[in-house]
């Protein structure tokens, strides 16, 4: 690129800031949205986190840039990194979509994710001990008591249970994205067992063999931690000594859409990938089958939801888990990850109430700012959202994975009467949210770049010794022109996401 010409007559929002675009330039034709903050364009052109990297490939050929795509493809099919779509016709497994731009966040910006993101799980992490034990929060009126007991993920037989250390959420994705004023706001808290830190791996791994040298060069932070991070995490669950303790990952196996996920974090972590029928229960202690005989296990890492996790305790039709884990878990016998009956705190009619939780319980201003969420069981927010639904995102509160949800800005006079008829029936299980408008991010498609909206799910890691989050996090893309949907299940993708130091 040459420098800055007297005639670069460039409208501002893709003048680079010192640079001037070849007419051949890949950057050129690219069209911002109307009203949505873009990651990489800002008022005065390229963002300073973006120009090392705009710099480095906004004059290769279009020839180079498919090739690297091409490139990125092949190692996504040969690596087998998959996801699976039940509803799907086209076979079991699907390549995961994956954009070779990546999505790069200062540092500066990353410190106040990283924090409002502790805070948050600290208050999250305390009103599961609350609720299941004293219940404070419900005798002082913060949030309704039968929210809570309407959860179908309130677990009774979790009341009065002492879990390890006092932790409930071990491993958490916190769904985050950026409005038009580029502000950053929780869209949902996922604590089950929240997916995708291996696509944030694999992302990253992919990256290096595409751009070699742009990671060192722009200081980007590493992500290969994790894995590490959450041994030595589960680790320090074992009531025994680290050198005899056992750890297992509990999958449902490989029909589970995040089966890739489960074998690949079992290999970097070094442990044992189970199903249920490898465990076995004796005396409330858990054991695995090996070809040497009976192995106790310590810590199991759970993939299975809870209520497949016992069958003497729960669903007894489940053939996922280990009959008698529940009472092994009571006892203190074994240690799960994460605790049975999270559900309760990213319902989604809950995440509502998480400010004041930060209040009641810290005693803090909420660093990052929540949605506003309208719950259909008041009549007269019900009311509301029906005369707007045209300008709502209505969601089941207890659905995941881009299901049971309904885009009024998208969607037919049919649909939306479908969903008052249902809303109607069970209030409850659904909440109301104003349209919001996702960030989108330069995507390279078809041989151009075009804009495309994004999240962000940073994974954080809850043990003995505090929260730890490695500096990035999965960016799930909308690669359907127009579409706010990110998920993969819904036809989404995703990026690296780049996380530059000080």
């Amino acid at each position: 690129m040459g420098a800055l010409s007297a005639d670069c007559a460039l409208p501002l929002p893709y003048r680079l800031p010192i640079l001037c675009m070849k007419d051949d330039s890949l950057l050129k034709a690219y069209q911002e949205q109307p009203q949505v903050w873009d990651e990489m364009f800002g008022a005065d052109g390229i963002r300073p986190e973006y120009t090392h990297f705009v710099t480095a490939i906004e004059n290769l050929p279009a020839s180079e840039m498919t090739r690297k795509d091409e490139l990125a493809k092949k190692l996504f099919m040969s690596q087998g990194i998959t996801f699976t779509v039940y509803s799907s016709g086209e076979g079991i497994e699907k390549i995961f979509p994956f954009d070779i731009i990546p999505r790069i966040i200062q540092h500066r910006e990353w410190l106040h994710i990283e924090a409002g993101i502790k805070q948050r799980l600290r208050a999250l992490n305390i009103f599961l001990k609350d609720i299941y034990h004293q219940q404070f929060i419900l005798k002082d009126g913060l949030i309704p008591a039968s929210l809570v007991y309407s959860c179908p993920q309130f677990l009774r037989e979790m009341m009065h249970v002492d879990v390890p250390h006092d932790i409930y959420t071990h491993i958490a994705g916190v769904d985050l994205i950026r409005d038009n004023d580029g502000q950053f706001y929780v869209l949902e808290d996922n604590l089950r067992t929240p997916s995708g830190v291996s696509y944030m791996l694999e992302n990253r791994s992919i990256t290096y063999r595409i751009f070699p040298d742009l990671l060192p060069k722009n200081n980007v932070q590493p992500v290969k931690d994790y894995p590490d991070l959450l041994y030595r995490n589960l680790l320090a669950l074992a009531g025994r000594q680290d050198s005899d303790a056992t750890v297992v990952l509990l999958s449902p196996g490989i029909y589970n859409s995040a089966y890739f996920e489960h074998s690949t974090l079992a290999r970097l972590m070094g442990i044992r990938l189970v199903e249920g029928r490898d465990l076995i229960v004796h005396n409330h202690f858990v054991y695995m089958k090996t070809t040497k005989g009976l192995q106790r296990v310590d810590v199991i890492y759970r993939r299975v939801d809870d209520e497949f996790l016992d069958p003497l305790a729960f669903r007894p039709d489940s053939a996922l888990g280990v009959s008698g884990l529940y009472w092994a878990y009571r006892k203190g016998n074994v240690a799960i990850v994460n605790a049975m009956g999270n559900g309760v705190a990213d319902d989604k009619a809950v995440y509502s109430y998480v400010p004041e939780m930060i209040r009641y319980y810290l005693n803090e201003e909420p660093i990052l700012k929540t949605v506003p969420t309208y719950q259909m069981a008041d009549p007269d927010l019900r009311q509301l959202v029906f005369s707007q639904m045209d300008r709502m995102v209505i969601k089941r509160t207890n659905e995941s994975g881009g299901y049971g949800m309904l885009i009024g800005s998208a969607a037919t006079e049919e649909q939306m009467d479908d969903f008052r008829k249902a809303i109607l029936e069970d209030p409850r299980s659904f909440i109301a949210q104003p349209i919001i408008s996702l960030s989108s991010t330069p995507c390279y498609l078809n041989g151009v770049l075009q804009p495309r909206r994004v999240d962000l799910r940073p994974f954080a890691l809850y043990g003995p010794s505090g929260i730890d989050i490695v500096p990035g996090g999965l960016t799930r893309v909308a690669l359907q022109e127009g579409s706010l949907v990110v998920n993969s299940s819904q036809g989404g993708g995703s990026k690296d996401t780049w996380v530059l130091g000080e």
